[in-house]
């Protein structure tokens, strides 16, 4: 709520923006034609209550077994936490990761009276990273973490213009990161590989102001919600020099992990700079 208190605060001291624009200038050709912009601003990860680590004790490519101790208890009873683990003995867990992000963008718009169609493609980085833990009675902790080492998107976006000079849009499309996922554990008994980079496919959507200040530069603000899917991102347990007594080992010899939710959501704010030709 508070992103889009601040897009909405900003699109409506745009509305000011126009006429000042329009003084001298022909604003009968603004958001109309091809354009490149420079994007800036912060990404922030929304709240995964509930997520966990999930595990497929015998391999069979099915997740939600239960690891079991010799004793027949839940080796991760002590349970799981939304972030990086602080230590091996609690549930103690620091909170995702937000931070800045950059793109470069490439649009065209087809300006109908004052009603903008059009397309962009961008590409570039976001700093934000989503993690997850488990907790073994060992005990041991486990973290899973993600970020993108770039991203790209494809969006169509609709907007109004009240007689050039300022734009107002909604946006969405495609979206699509290659996700670097790391893996750490203090438990030094068992082996640990995992697949290392994975591929993200889903979609964005949001909306945003763009105001005209001079006959080829704008400036805007956007909100955008980006929900990307991974499910190919796999850890698998080996013996070690774990016995074969070790809960990872006792249903045929290892163990794979997964996260229980595949779903990286993010929410960005961002400002850009744009040279229309």
């Amino acid at each position: 709520m508070k992103n889009l208190s601040l897009l909405a605060a900003v699109a409506a001291s745009a509305l000011a923006v126009p006429a000042m624009a329009q003084d001298g200038r022909d604003t009968s050709q603004d958001f109309n034609g091809p354009y490149i912009s420079i994007v800036g601003g912060g990404t922030l990860q929304g709240s995964d209550r509930g997520e966990t680590l999930v595990f497929d004790t015998n391999r069979d490519g099915t997740y939600g077994d239960q690891v079991t101790t010799s004793g027949g208890t839940d080796a991760f009873s002590p349970g799981f936490c939304n972030g990086a683990a602080t230590s091996s003995a609690n549930l103690g867990c620091r909170n995702d990761k937000d931070g800045p992000e950059y793109y470069g963008r490439l649009g065209f718009d087809k300006r109908m009276g004052n009603f903008v169609l059009g397309a962009v493609i961008e590409g570039g980085r976001s700093h934000a990273r989503d993690s997850v833990s488990g907790f073994s009675t060992t005990p041991a902790s486990y973290t899973m973490s993600r970020e993108a080492d770039y991203q790209a998107g494809a969006r169509l976006r609709a907007g109004y213009t009240p007689g050039g000079g300022a734009l107002f849009y909604v946006t969405g499309g495609g979206a699509y990161a290659r996700l670097d996922n790391k893996f750490t554990t203090s438990n030094t008994a068992n082996s640990f590989a995992d697949n290392g980079k994975t591929n993200g496919w889903g979609y964005a959507a949001g909306g945003g102001a763009e105001v005209m200040v001079t006959n080829n530069i704008s400036v805007g603000l956007e909100y955008l919600y980006t929900d990307l899917k991974d499910k190919d991102y796999v850890v698998n347990v080996g013996a070690g020099t774990a016995p074969p007594t070790n809960p990872f080992l006792l249903n045929g010899g290892g163990t794979d992990i997964q996260r229980s939710n595949a779903h990286f959501r993010t929410h960005s704010v961002r400002g850009a700079i744009s040279y229309r030709f």
